[in-house]
């Protein structure tokens, strides 16, 4: 009767040990990624494939993502109701695409005028941010929910074939351009398109579009606009911070564990540090090499053409606003975050010169 008793007990014992094992492996989760940016590129594509690497670390290899590169599962531009319908179960993107299908979605990419980084994750994580971004796929009806994975500093403001001296020397442009920014091109005459960043190359060889812009100098590099265009605008007054988001489908996400979540959660925050310092490290070598190697003319807005700028996006951020109250709302909200934050911005930083 002892031995049978100690043989139930090393059994039942063995079974409470592999219980949860058995439970971990039963929670296993793989996330499949297709992404709108190539991993190649610095900043934009190469902040997912550590995300990848750190949740299976994290997570012991019970949470994985396979990354697939643009258009090989999903085009970049149809991730979002991919990612809702079901038919991937998550993708790696920035919310200025949906513009055409969400007016206020630009407002969680990149902001004329708007907020640095730093800022911007204040307003994301300390602010209300967050909680607008998820409201927002709520209230469109799409089935996703959302998490900030990375972040970029400046980009440049453009390339162009001839100097731009006035705003008249703008108008009759065929230009890409991405975002809320574009609205402001087009009231100053420019025919904007929005291209992904492997279209933009033959665009401009064949004459399609005059000039571009897409990202940080590092990022230009790679797609090599130099070798076309030789004047490169600074400052990047149309998007001063770009904000990348993870998309998960929210049955998936719903039914992952709570340790799980935290996980993904918890390495996409720390993508944002990660990304935000790759791209502020990448940028002198870029520059340094345009100018040197490359014969490009760096060339910096004047006062009076950055002051053009935004008193047209003001205009348009009033158009917007009248026409999508939850634009409105968003932007309400983040223009109150950013005046008080401007109380501690006057008085902490030093002034730029």
């Amino acid at each position: 009767m002892t031995s049978r008793y100690l043989m139930g007990l090393a059994a039942a014992t063995a079974i409470a040990f592999a219980a949860p094992e058995a439970s971990l492996a039963a929670d296993k989760l793989l996330l499949k990624t297709p992404i709108a940016f190539a991993t190649a590129l610095p900043g934009l594509g190469t902040p997912i494939p550590r995300v990848a690497e750190e949740l299976d670390r994290m997570s012991g290899g019970t949470l994985r993502m396979k990354v697939y590169e643009p258009d090989k599962l999903v085009p970049p531009f149809e991730i979002l109701d991919a990612v809702s319908s079901g038919k991937i179960n998550s993708g790696y993107t920035t919310a200025g695409y949906w513009a055409g299908k969400i007016p206020a979605s630009p407002l969680f990419s990149a902001v004329p005028f708007g907020p640095e980084a730093g800022e911007y994750m204040a307003w994301l994580y300390y602010g209300n941010g967050l909680a607008l971004y998820q409201e927002m796929y709520d209230q469109a009806g799409f089935n996703v929910h959302v998490v900030p994975c990375a972040i970029i500093a400046p980009e440049t403001s453009g390339w162009f074939a001839e100097e731009i001296n006035s705003p008249e020397d703008l108008d009759g442009l065929k230009m890409r351009f991405f975002g809320l920014g574009g609205k402001v091109m087009q009231k100053l005459g420019v025919a904007t398109s929005l291209l992904p960043g492997g279209d933009i190359f033959p665009a401009l060889e064949k004459g399609t579009i005059d000039a571009t812009e897409f990202s940080m100098p590092a990022v230009d590099a790679r797609l090599g606009f130099h070798k076309l265009v030789k004047y490169n605008y600074f400052p990047g007054w149309h998007q001063q911070a770009t904000l990348f988001e993870l998309l998960i489908n929210k049955d998936v996400w719903t039914e992952t564990s709570e340790q799980h979540q935290a996980i993904i959660e918890n390495a996409c925050k720390a993508s944002m540090a990660d990304s935000f310092a790759e791209g502020e490290a990448a940028q002198y070598a870029a520059l340094t090499e345009n100018v040197e190697k490359h014969g490009v003319e760096i060339k910096q807005w004047s006062d009076e053409m950055l002051a053009v700028f935004q008193e047209t996006w003001s205009e348009v951020a009033a158009e917007e606003a009248a026409n999508d109250p939850f634009f409105k709302k968003v932007l309400d909200d983040m223009t109150a975050f950013r005046e008080n934050y401007g109380v501690w911005k006057t008085n902490a930083f030093l002034p730029r010169k």
